[in-house]
């Protein structure tokens, strides 16, 4: 018990570190005395660090980690309840939902919806439509798991309305103009950059309730890791529990692509990660410890994409794969050795 709470106020730690030199490094070098100030609101610095700081930097490094705790806990918990150590939200096509959307408003709209009501364009506009992609394919997939009690069944599933998602954005990207295409491209490689202040107190808001709402789950869950036939003879409701479940990643990653872009392995790598540090299944632990290491990879990612200084900022989706790809390279071929070893034996 002792060693987990040692890993949580480390982690915690690491995020205070990282959060720092997402403030410090970057195309402007500001020394940290002057970001210390700025943050704290006393000294005599410069206006133009101010504004870097406080409307670029502090926002950009809250984001990563709200983006890095959201994606983190959806791979958790779709890894949990469906046995899947490589589920993860884009499997069930709610990533892709959420680019259906984008793409939409992008290439056929072109980048602004006018009724004779309403209209909406930039980045509202683009938030509205991932948002509102992403959650109707999570309502899609949770009618379907009224009908599919099969967990293989619904991944299957997912992944095929996956399919046809990006089938219908490529079809799009055929007929649209060569600069919808560019700003589609753009959106699709991930930004934490793009969410200003004023965005920042709503994404705060539905990111900590979807955590809320998690954190309720924390005992059937635990309960539905023994299997499903224990926890249903405890009272465990396991189809309600996996929609419950889906609802809260709907969520979470619905809210996370529509501020960030589409950002790869993080849902998928870090949960693994957890594991490693924590040793355990046990919700209580591994769920915070799972929502801090997001935030921290999110933040390393953050800081590795600012490194080019002036030379230019490196597309989020290029650097997530150089964390993740290697840690769900590691899980496989862990997982053969094991199996391998039991046939042996």
């Amino acid at each position: 018990m002792k060693g987990n709470n040692l890993w949580i106020l480390l982690l915690v730690a690491g995020i205070i570190i990282m959060l720092v030199l997402n403030l410090l490094i970057g195309s402007v070098n500001i020394p940290l005395r002057d970001v210390l100030d700025i943050i704290s609101g006393r000294g005599d610095v410069k206006s133009s660090w101010r504004f870097i700081v406080l409307g670029a930097r502090l926002p950009q490094a809250l984001t990563a980690i709200l983006c890095g705790a959201a994606l983190s806990l959806s791979g958790l918990l779709l890894q949990t309840v469906f046995r899947n150590p490589l589920a993860d939200p884009s499997v069930f096509g709610i990533s892709s939902g959420a680019g259906l959307g984008v793409a939409v408003v992008m290439l056929f709209f072109g980048g602004s919806i006018v009724t004779s009501t309403f209209s909406i364009s930039g980045v509202v506009a683009i938030f509205s439509a991932s948002f509102i992609g992403a959650m109707i394919m999570t309502l899609l997939i949770l009618f379907v798991s009224t009908r599919v009690k099969s967990n293989i069944m619904l991944i299957i599933i997912g992944i095929m309305i996956g399919y046809i998602a990006s089938s219908a954005i490529t079809i799009l990207n055929f007929f649209a103009t060569e600069e919808g295409v560019k700003s589609y491209v753009v959106w699709g490689m991930g930004n934490f950059g793009s969410v200003s202040a004023v965005y920042l107190p709503l994404f705060i808001s539905i990111v900590l309730l979807a955590v809320v709402a998690a954190v309720l789950l924390v005992k059937p869950l635990n309960i539905f890791l023994l299997g499903d036939a224990y926890a249903e003879n405890l009272g465990v409701n396991t189809i309600g529990l996996r929609n419950a479940v889906l609802f809260i990643t709907g969520i979470l990653v619905a809210v996370a692509t529509a501020f960030c872009g589409p950002i790869a392995f993080i849902g998928l790598s870090v949960p693994h990660i957890s594991r490693m540090l924590v040793h355990t299944d046990d919700y209580r632990k591994i769920l915070p410890s799972t929502v801090l290491t997001g935030s921290i990879v999110a933040l390393v990612c953050n800081l590795i994409c600012n490194l080019p200084g002036n030379k230019g900022v490196i597309p989020l989706n290029a650097v997530t794969p150089l964390i993740g790809a290697p840690v769900i390279i590691y899980v496989i071929t862990r997982k053969i050795k094991f199996n391998i070893h039991q046939n042996i034996y």
